[in-house]
C-alpha cells in the first residue's frame, strides 16, 4: 500500500504546504524525496540522503538538489532552512531526538516542519509483534506515537498547528478489500486515534527578548537631614 500511502500524504500536504514560505525546503531521507508538494510556494528544494546509491532515481532528480550527509548532523548553517519534510525518518533513526535538535538549529524562526510517522496504536503497530512472517519494513520501524512526537516538539519550542490521521489498515495488503474500506470510514469518523499513519505540521516559535523595566524605584541609602545654622551676634 505504499502508493496509496504516498497519495494520501501528498493530498494532505497539497493544502498544508500553502502556508510554507521562504527560499529553502529540505526533504530528509529517501521516502521524503518521493513526496511531492506541488502547491508549496518554496521552489528551491533539496533532498538529504545518507547514501546516494540508495536513492530511487527518477525524473525528479533533475528538479531537486541531492545532498549526501547525516541527518543527525545537518550540513546547514543555523537558521538557514525555511521548511523540513521528514517522512518516516524518525521511525528508522537511531537517535530521533538529535534529528529534531538539528532541525530546530537550522530552521528559521516561524519555519515549518512536517513529520510523517507510523502509529503504534494501529493494526500495523499490532501486526509487527505477531510471530508469523511479516514485512521487514514495518517490523523494523520504531513506531513513535503522535503524542510523544508532539511532546518532543513542544520541548524544543514548536507549536503543532495541524495533525492528520491517515489509513486504518495493516499496511500489508496490496489492495484494500471492500470490508476494510467500510471499516476505515467508520474508524476515520469515530476512532481517528487508531490510524496507521499520522502527519504532524509544526511551526517553530521564537519568543523575542524584551527589556522589562522594574516597577519599583531604588531608595537612597542616605536621606537628607535638616541642620540648624549658627548665626553670629
Amino acid at each position: 500500500m505504499g502508493d496509496q500511502l504516498k497519495e494520501s500524504v501528498e493530498r494532505i500536504l497539497s493544502t498544508s504546504s500553502r502556508r510554507f514560505f521562504g527560499y529553502h525546503l529540505v526533504k530528509i531521507g529517501n521516502l521524503s524525496h518521493q513526496v511531492q508538494m506541488q502547491e508549496c510556494s518554496i521552489k528551491q528544494t533539496a533532498t538529504l540522503v545518507s547514501d546516494f546509491n540508495e536513492l530511487n532515481h527518477d525524473k525528479t532528480l533533475n528538479e531537486h538538489g541531492i545532498i549526501v550527509g547525516d541527518a543527525h548532523e545537518l550540513p546547514f548553517l543555523e537558521s538557514s532552512v525555511d521548511a523540513f519534510l521528514l517522512a518516516h525518518e524518525l521511525d528508522y533513526s537511531k537517535d530521533p531526538h538529535q534529528i529534531l535538535r538539528e532541525v530546530d538549529r537550522t530552521l528559521v524562526p516561524n519555519g515549518h516542519v512536517v513529520i510523517v510517522g507510523f502509529n503504534p496504536f494501529s493494526l500495523a503497530g499490532i501486526f509487527r509483534y505477531l510471530p508469523f512472517k511479516s514485512n521487514k519494513v514495518i517490523r523494523n520501524a520504531r513506531f513513535f506515537s503522535s503524542m510523544r512526537i508532539n511532546d518532543w516538539l513542544n520541548l524544543l519550542g514548536f507549536e503543532t498547528i495541524e495533525q492528520h490521521q491517515l489509513l486504518f489498515s495493516s499496511l500489508l495488503l496490496k489492495k484494500p478489500y471492500s470490508a476494510m474500506t467500510k471499516l476505515e470510514a467508520i474508524c476515520r469518523k469515530y476512532l481517528p486515534i487508531f490510524s496507521s499513519v499520522y502527519v504532524i505540521v509544526a511551526k517553530k516559535r521564537v519568543v523575542p527578548l524584551s527589556l522589562i523595566k522594574p516597577k519599583w524605584k531604588p531608595k537612597p541609602k542616605f536621606s537628607p537631614v535638616g541642620a540648624s545654622m549658627k548665626v553670629k551676634s
